[in-house]
């Protein structure tokens, strides 16, 4: 229709105002597009940003777990280090130390007055204290360094409890202290010697800080778990310190007299702790102040097995003593000191001796058919690479006969101590105590 023949001026206005609204309305509509585009770009820019900043952090927090990750593989290194560095320092320090003692043991011999005798008394106690100060600090290195692996097995607790009798019970008897052990068929999974080394550390320490009354070691079946407990009536542990007894060179500030008269390093617990993580067992102590402290490890019990008879618990009998004199010994020994102390002791003992520090030295020492050895004491560690533990096969193998040996040595390797039960070789660690050393050698010969 041309506008020309529109008369009508009213509808003429609503054309025209439709027309404008429909054209306002798809202005708008743009409006509203390009307002939504120009928000759509503010927002995928806002996006960049966003993920600009997130690939950056990322990439910083690679960055920092690299880094973290480099740090802990140098500190594990910076363990294994250590306790490579202890363990060869340790050897070679044992090595002095243990001619000391034999040393000691032989001047003590000699002496004829009070004075004489106490003095070396005293330089005894002063060396032991640095053997367990050195033997103490590999073992917490060790553990720190995850080189200690424990070989669970059934352990009859016992025979365990039998062992510690007879380790404890001279020195609870030296302090006039009661020391009891309940009997008990209970048998755990765990690892003998970890675990003895559990309890001797917590008996020790009891002991030690108990001046009078005694000290008692019983178990229990607690949810599923055998309980080890052993109860002093010591000084007792202030509530503050509960915490603190488990770290290393602590020693209860209320020790009094306890503390003075036990020499303690304050390691013992440190080491428990650590040992009690590797074994998987728990650990934990109540305690009063002047009543006493219980300490409770817990275990899992071993599988069900018929019951065994739990014999009494008693403090062994002084062995009867086994002479040494005119016993033929063949020493295997390569550092001098060593050598010239033990020679001594022997003497002392009344011992026919020839010594050597090599395989074929030893294996000289023994061309002479007259001098037929009774017994083999060699180190582990000889002249030209040689093996102490290859001297005793090859002087066996020579006579033609099972003789009796012992390795003395500060080498602390699992490997050692397997090859010498394989070979049925007794093993004795530096430094060596001469009373233990006398009785073992009589108990071979005997």
């Amino acid at each position: 229709m041309a506008l020309n023949d529109i008369a009508d001026i009213e509808r003429l206005r609503r054309i025209n105002e439709a027309l404008i609204g429909r054209v306002e309305r798809s202005m708008d509509q743009q409006a509203n597009a390009f307002s939504l585009f120009q928000t759509a770009i503010n927002l995928e820019s806002r996006i960049r940003e966003r993920t600009d900043e997130l690939r950056s952090t990322l990439r910083r927090l690679e960055q920092s777990n690299h880094e973290l990750a480099l740090a802990k593989e140098a500190a594990e290194q910076a363990n294994l280090s250590k306790t490579r560095f202890l363990a060869a320092a340790s050897h070679d320090v044992l090595q002095p130390l243990n001619a000391a003692h034999l040393s000691i043991s032989a001047l003590t011999d000699l002496q004829t007055t009070g004075d004489g005798r106490r003095l070396a008394a005293q330089v005894s106690r002063a060396l032991e204290t640095m053997e367990d100060v050195l033997r103490t600090l590999l073992d917490i290195s060790k553990l720190d360094a995850g080189v200690v692996r424990p070989e669970i097995s059934d352990v009859e607790l016992q025979s365990l409890f039998r062992s510690l009798m007879s380790d404890f019970a001279p020195l609870a008897a030296k302090k006039g202290l009661e020391l009891r052990f309940r009997t008990t068929d209970a048998v755990i999974r765990t690892d003998r010697m970890l675990y003895r080394r559990v309890l001797q550390n917590i008996i020790s320490n009891a002991l030690r800080y108990t001046v009078k009354g005694g000290v008692i070691v019983g178990v229990r079946r607690k949810a599923g778990r055998i309980v080890v407990a052993v109860a002093d009536t010591g000084i007792g542990i202030p509530q503050e310190q509960y915490e603190a007894v488990y770290e290393e060179f602590q020693r209860g500030r209320n020790a009094g007299e306890a503390e003075r008269s036990s020499g303690g390093l304050g390691l013992g617990l440190a080491i428990v702790r650590r040992l009690i993580s590797a074994l998987g067992h728990d650990i934990s102590f109540t305690s009063r102040l002047g009543k006493g402290t219980v300490f409770q490890v817990a275990a899992l019990p071993a599988a069900a097995r018929a019951a065994r008879l739990a014999l009494p618990i008693r403090a062994l009998e002084t062995p009867r003593f086994y002479g040494l004199y005119g016993v033929r010994v063949l020493l295997v020994e390569n550092d001098v000191a060593v050598l010239e102390a033990m020679a001594a002791l022997l003497e002392r003992w009344h011992c026919s001796i020839r010594v050597a520090s090599s395989t074929g030295e030893a294996l000289q020492c023994l061309g002479d058919t007259d001098w037929v050895p009774d017994l083999i004491i060699a180190d582990q560690h000889l002249d030209d690479g040689d093996l102490g533990s290859i001297t005793i096969g090859e002087a066996r193998q020579y006579l033609n006969r099972a003789v009796p040996a012992l390795i003395i040595t500060a080498d602390p390797s699992d490997a050692l101590s397997i090859a010498a039960r394989q070979s049925g070789i007794e093993l004795m660690h530096k430094p060596v105590k001469p009373a233990e050393l006398r009785a073992l050698m009589a108990h071979l010969l005997a």
